[in-house]
């Protein structure tokens, strides 16, 4: 039985709180900007011949000068709201790629990973904290408290106003506010319900060890994975995409979606090997530890697939309202756009193509805390560019950034360690759990 130690507790709890601290001294500093600074932010990225726009309602309504201060006041005083948005948006894809990747474990009856299926549990339970906080940002958003979501203006979809935006009045089907909401809670609901009836039925196996609970929870798990299948393309529409509605991209909801399912798998390491070093989990060894390299490195050379996929058929186009969502990046976002391969990409491919540095705990560890690193990276790329544009480069951008990782980072570490220590770290009644304690990979 694993005990939460007060030493880590305090921790994450200090984390939470400096976090919320943060968070608070950046949002008033944000709130401070007057005016006049935001029109001297506007003439020193125009002076700088950077001047791409990074989202496509630039290029729509009026062109003259208030205009633009009316765009560029938005865009820096969604600051706050952008920070939170993409820290939240990856921690709870995060947590439900684990449970994606738990339900892929039982549904294919597979028996190597049956020794960690309590931390992979343990970091679903996060996902009804991280839903809340979505909730909390839906509703800041459709109350228009917050404006990171061009499209629920109502002005755009007026054909009487001078703002009206054509190509979003034909999306007005899907794009509306009140569908958005409902879209939102299905998400959430949907994910907090599976986590919880996945974890309860783990444990009636336990208790019963039943063939035919085991079989519900099969069933269980494959129903999670149909669900997740639909709601995680969706919520990357919604949450990510729509950030810029007149751009898509075919292949964005997998790009986003492997991103969070590669620092999910990361997180796994982290947590199991954490447990083994401590003397929780002994039964955790090197071919484990193999095996979740083989899935990290798996999924890294996936998303840099699907990244590369949707930035060649883009760029080779060349067709200007699609080209412009990376050509703003490219001038605006230089330190952190291309960069971010680097972490995401090459770290992965030249330390863990190895089979036998994927049992190094050293190695394989500090990879998984890159790879979460680079993707926190990839989500603020995602999300930072279409909301505020250019001006994030000042002070109150990195304490707001800084603040809203420390603090979901700290309630993701509170929830998943204290689920952890209610949970039996061992599946007793799982038919597979003498597979997975004898496992030996292969080569």
């Amino acid at each position: 039985m694993y005990s939460f130690s007060p030493k880590l507790k305090s921790t994450s709890i200090i984390l939470l709180v400096v976090g919320l601290v943060l968070f608070g001294i950046g949002f008033f500093l944000n709130k401070g900007i007057t005016t006049e600074k935001i029109e001297h932010m506007m003439e020193a990225v125009n002076a700088s011949g950077h001047t791409a726009p990074t989202h496509s309602s630039e290029m729509v309504g009026p062109q003259d000068h208030a205009a633009h201060l009316e765009h560029a006041t938005l865009q820096v005083h969604n600051q706050p709201l952008a920070a939170i948005h993409f820290v939240a948006v990856f921690f709870f894809g995060v947590s439900c790629c684990v449970l994606f990747f738990y339900s892929i474990q039982h549904a294919a009856h597979a028996g190597w990973p049956i020794i960690i299926t309590r931390v992979m549990e343990a970091i679903a339970s996060y996902i009804p904290y991280g839903g809340a906080i979505l909730i909390i940002l839906m509703l800041l958003n459709i109350t228009h408290q917050g404006h990171l979501f061009h499209w629920m203006d109502p002005e755009l979809t007026d054909p009487n106003s001078a703002h009206f935006d054509v190509i979003l009045f034909e999306k007005r089907i899907f794009l509306n506010i009140p569908f958005y909401a409902v879209r939102t809670f299905i998400y959430v609901l949907g994910a907090s319900f599976f986590a919880w009836k996945l974890k309860a039925q783990s444990k009636k196996v336990d208790e019963t060890k039943s063939k035919v609970d085991y079989q519900m929870l099969y069933r269980w798990a494959v129903g999670y994975i149909a669900f997740f299948g639909f709601a995680s393309a969706a919520w990357a529409w919604d949450w990510l995409m729509s950030i810029d509605p007149h751009w898509y991209s075919t292949m964005y909801i997998w790009y986003s979606m492997v991103s969070c399912l590669s620092s999910g798998i990361a997180v796994i390491i982290l947590l199991s090997v954490y447990l083994k070093k401590n003397g929780f989990l002994p039964q955790f060894n090197d071919n484990h530890l193999h095996d979740l390299g083989v899935f990290l490195f798996a999924t890294s050379m996936l998303w840099t697939y699907t990244w590369f996929a949707q930035f060649m058929l883009y760029w080779y186009a060349n067709i200007p309202e699609e080209v412009n969502y990376f050509f703003g990046r490219f001038q605006h976002y230089s330190p952190t756009f291309l960069p971010m391969l680097i972490v995401n990409f090459l770290l992965p491919l030249l330390v863990l193509v190895s089979s036998s540095i994927k049992r190094n705990y050293k190695v394989v560890t500090t990879m998984a805390v890159v790879v979460i690193c680079g993707h926190i990276l990839d989500y603020f790329n995602m999300v930072m560019p279409g909301t505020v544009g250019p001006y994030w480069k000042t002070p109150e951008v990195f304490i707001l950034i800084l603040g809203a990782i420390l603090f979901v980072v700290g309630l993701f570490m509170f929830t998943v360690l204290s689920a952890l220590s209610k949970l039996k770290l061992i599946p007793t009644g799982n038919p597979y759990l003498h597979e997975s304690e004898i496992y030996e990979y292969p080569f």
